[in-house]
Formats: structure tokens, sequence, C-alpha cells
């Protein structure tokens, strides 16, 4: 009759009398279970999910093994004359089943068409005294052009993007002048300008660029906000998603962060005439009630609880790829060739 075979990782049944050396496949070290990763001792594959650790083959070859391993003998106490388990001897609690994170495509995700709320503000003091000292500064460069009037001085720089030419006399507002309307963009190592997409990896080959569009020199700064890009990074623990946006001096009273369950909406209005805008859609859902915004002088940093206590694989959620006319997906390589 078959047996089975008590060997870890085997369970297979087997004939006693065909049993060779080299018939079962099994772990002979312990389970190892280590911040979330499941393995053996005697082997160094691990993984996070149960089912692929139950399916790991053994890395050792042998004979099968008949012989069922023992139970570990409880010890024994006396008390009073009488013996007692050790177990018995332990306090005794209510016992709860605790319900592991459900995957993110078993969770119903809220509507992203839920109203947004904006987010609590925690202003720290540092950005205070920033925003007081700019204000000085804005104070006493005012009074400095009302003392030297309404006329451009000489060796003044065209406030264009891209363009480097400095005021020399009336004649030099005749020059055309070659600048970038859009905005500087900085992604994955590369640099360009949002108007014509000329990369670069290199940040002097970048500032050199000849400006794309021509018009005339810009040689006032314009009263108006303009839209300036932000590097921004993000981290998470188990109960919360940290977004950190390096904005100096961000201004609270015309700033805007909101929120819904799965959206993020950010309007910073930081160093006196920048704005920076983003919106997004959250890779995971949030709790609104117990988010927050920390504005500091360096960086503003949104803390979002998270509704379930589950790991993010990314800030962002992407979008649904577009279907093709044959109804397939598209692929990352068929984009980049269109």
């Amino acid at each position: 009759m078959s047996q089975l075979c008590y060997n870890k990782g085997c369970g297979q049944r087997f004939d006693p009398d065909n049993n060779p050396e080299d018939a079962c496949t099994y772990h002979p070290g312990v389970p190892v279970f280590h911040d979330a990763l499941k393995g053996w001792s005697c082997c160094k594959r691990r993984t996070t999910d149960f089912s692929d650790f139950l399916s790991i083959v053994g890395c050792t070859k042998g004979s099968h093994n008949k012989v069922k391993p023992l139970e570990p003998v409880k010890p024994e106490v006396k008390i009073s004359g009488e013996k007692k388990e050790l177990e018995d001897l332990k306090p005794r609690f209510d016992e709860y089943i605790i319900q592991a994170p459900k995957p993110l495509e078993l969770i119903q995700r809220p509507s992203g068409e839920e109203p947004l709320v904006e987010l609590q503000r925690k202003v720290a003091p540092s950005l205070n005294q920033a925003l007081e000292k700019l204000r000085l500064a804005d104070n006493n460069q005012l009074k400095e052009k009302e003392e030297k009037g309404g006329e451009v001085q000489p060796g003044t720089t065209c406030k264009n993007r891209g363009c480097s030419k400095s005021y020399t006399s009336p004649k030099t507002d005749e020059e055309t002048c070659l600048y970038h309307p859009g905005v500087p963009i900085f992604h994955e190592g590369m640099k360009y300008w949002s108007c014509c997409k000329r990369k670069t990896s290199d940040f002097n080959s970048f500032v050199s660029q000849e400006g794309c569009s021509k018009g005339s020199h810009q040689w006032r700064k314009d009263s108006g906000n303009k839209v300036a890009p932000c590097r921004f990074d993000w981290h998470q623990t188990g109960s919360q998603v940290t977004m950190s946006i390096y904005a100096k001096n961000c201004n609270p009273e015309l700033s805007l962060l909101e929120a819904n369950s799965t959206t993020l909406k950010i309007h910073l209005v930081f160093e006196r005439e920048k704005e920076f805008e983003l919106m997004m859609n959250l890779w995971g859902v949030i709790d609104i009630s117990k988010s927050f915004v920390n504005m500091m002088a360096a960086k503003a940093e949104i803390v979002m609880k998270k509704a379930e206590p589950m790991s993010w694989a990314r800030l962002d959620l992407p979008p649904p790829k577009p279907e093709a006319a044959n109804g397939k997906k598209e692929n990352d390589g068929e984009k980049l060739n269109a």
C-alpha cells in the first residue's frame, strides 16, 4: 500500500518497496516568515504570497519519509500535588478573526465625481518668517523703482524664457526675441521645454537651447503669476501616504489643496508669482477627515490617511489603455512609434 511522505514540501504518496534515494524533492530546513516575506531556511527564494510559498519546489533530493514527526511534548507543572499542563495555566483570551487586507480589485472604489473637500492646513512658523522677509524685500524694491522712474535701465535682461539678451539702448527693442512660451519639464533625467520638446540629459545644453517662438523683448516682470514645474516625491507607511512638493515659500492664503476619496487637486502659489497645479487620480482610497497638509518654508507635505491598510504600488492610478481598432489595447511601444 502507498504511504504518505512527511518530508517538508513533498506531501506525496509513495511505494515503500520502490523508494530510491532521489525519489523525493523536499526542504530540509524550516519555514521562515519575516517582513511579509515567506520562504525556507535552506534556500534563498522568498515570496509575499502564501500560495506561492506552498508551491516552492524543494531544494534537496532524498528518499521519501514515512515517519510522522513527533508533536512537541507539553511540559507538566505540579501545583498542590496536581499535575497540570503548562497550556492549562496560561490565561485565556477571547479569539477574534482578523481579516487580511482585500486585494485592490475586490475593493469597491468610490466614484471620482465626489465633491472635493479642502484639506486641513498646518502652517509652520518657519514659513511665516520667510514670507515676512519676502514682503519686506518687495516693499524695498518697489521704493527703488519709484525713485528710478519707469525707464528701462541698461543691462536689464529680457524676462522671456530662453532669451538672454540685455537692454543697451532703445534700438534693442527693434530686435526679434527668440523665446520659449512653454514651461521647463524635468522627467526621468531628461530636460526639455513643453513647447518644442527637444530633449537632453545635460542641463547646460537645456539652458542654451534657442527659443522656438518669435516676439518682442520683455524687460519687466509680468505682474501675473506664471505656471512653474515643481519636483515632488512620495513615501508610505502601513497607514498613510505622504507626498512632498518642493515649492519654496508657499502662500497659504492663495494656495488651495482639495481632495475626495480618490482624487487630489493641488494649486500652490509660491516664490511670489509662481504657480504649480496638479490633479491626479490616487492609486488607493484615502480618508479625507484624517488627511492634512503641512506647509513649510522649503516644501508642502500632503499626509493622506489610507482607507485600507494596504501597500500602494504607486501614487497615481494610470488611466486605462485605449483600445485600438482591432479591439486590442495598445502597448507602450506602439504609442512611441505612433
